[in-house]
């Protein structure tokens, strides 16, 4: 896929993202069963999946289609997603390991309805990521925006797109 067309896909799934954003329910409060549903799959996904580097927990988490647009490192399919986590960030987690910690402040949730039940959720939010490498104590790296879709698939909740953007090292 050519350049022009992969920014012409990620400019459109970004505007779907915020038509999505717009036009959905109101937020949900944090203390609804939904909002909580959905951030007891965010800490599967980051604190056991990203944190621990357990590969198992995205596999069982991300939908057979999963796409994940990222503003440094472009567009990802499933299977190059979990590549990418394999052979990069968890490839040697005894000398590199990154982890994620969620903004709860900036956390928003939306639901989606097609003829008024429940199919999906977007999720808007903040998070901080950290590095730690051998023998130095852990440093912060960056902040960045997600947004993310999670859909009802065979009566649990899988991430069906994921979009990360606006990182912001530290200085910049």
């Amino acid at each position: 896929m050519s350049v022009y067309k992969k920014m012409l896909r990620l400019f459109f799934v970004a505007l779907w993202a915020c038509i999505l954003h717009t036009t959905a329910t109101a937020q949900l409060s944090n203390s609804t069963a939904l909002y909580q549903s959905i951030m007891q799959q965010d800490s599967l996904l980051f604190n056991v999946g990203f944190n621990s580097c357990d590969i198992k927990q995205f596999e069982n988490l991300l939908t057979a289609d999963f796409e994940f647009y990222h503003d440094k490192a472009g567009i990802q399919n499933r299977q190059a997603f979990l590549d990418g986590l394999k052979n990069g960030l968890c490839k040697t987690p005894d000398t590199y390991q990154s982890r994620r910690q969620l903004v709860d402040s900036f956390t928003a949730i939306f639901p989606l309805y097609k003829n008024g039940e429940l199919y999906g959720v977007v999720q808007n939010g903040v998070h901080q990521f950290y590095e730690r490498m051998q023998g130095k104590p852990e440093q912060y790296a960056s902040t960045a925006r997600f947004t993310h879709l999670w859909l009802m698939v065979n009566n649990r909740w899988q991430l069906a797109r994921s979009i990360s953007y606006d990182h912001v090292a530290p200085g910049n």
